[in-house]
């Protein structure tokens, strides 16, 4: 999808970003959901105006789940605020156009729906013909986290954004491998600091 068909579905995507994440914390009162959507909203308007940005979705009746992002540039933007010095390969892959951030992927909840973020998730690198996936996650979203290990994502350090305090774990994916050869002594040893 381009970012005009992705405006036109701006509300259908805030509703399953609220399905997402109520099923993941039901206990959020209603104040922080409504801001959470607002949140969504804006950072959906915000990718959209990124160049190079695209969405998949996976739909049957209704829409099920989404993934979209845009290209990381050279202008070293996408790793502002990496703690510490960014891996060379990285750096490499992301001069040469290779990387593609995914800044969503969203599944409603259904017991038979469990592939169908991966299948998101490889369907948007791969019609970008992306060498390698970065993505940034909240250090506390553990079940995100989790779910990215178990897909190959490697975890290449930390990310501060200096509009919030939140501090985000960077991680990677080599597109068209399934081992980590390609990316030998990238990854941090982090994950086994994360509560399993």
């Amino acid at each position: 999808m381009n970012r005009w068909l992705a405006q036109d579905l701006a509300g259908e995507l805030a509703d399953l970003y609220m399905d997402f994440h109520e099923s993941h914390d039901s206990s959020a009162p209603e104040a922080y959901r409504s801001r959470s959507r607002q949140d969504f909203l804006n950072r959906l308007t915000g990718g959209i105006r990124r160049p190079g940005f695209s969405m998949v979705i996976a739909e049957t009746d209704s829409l099920v789940g989404c993934a979209f992002g845009f290209p990381v540039h050279s202008d070293g933007f996408w790793w502002l605020g990496f703690d510490g010095a960014l891996p060379r390969r990285i750096e490499q892959l992301t001069d040469s156009g290779g990387v593609f951030a995914i800044t969503s992927i969203l599944v409603r909840p259904h017991p038979h729906d469990e592939g169908v973020a991966r299948r998101l998730q490889e369907r948007l690198l791969s019609d970008h013909q992306a060498s390698l996936g970065a993505t940034l996650v909240n250090q506390d979203d553990h079940s995100t986290l989790t779910a990215l290990r178990s897909w190959g994502w490697l975890n290449i350090g930390e990310v501060w954004r200096p509009a919030g305090p939140t501090m985000f774990r960077a991680l990677v994916l080599l597109v068209g491998e399934r081992s980590t050869a390609g990316l030998d002594g990238l990854a941090r040893d982090a994950w086994t600091r994360w509560p399993g």
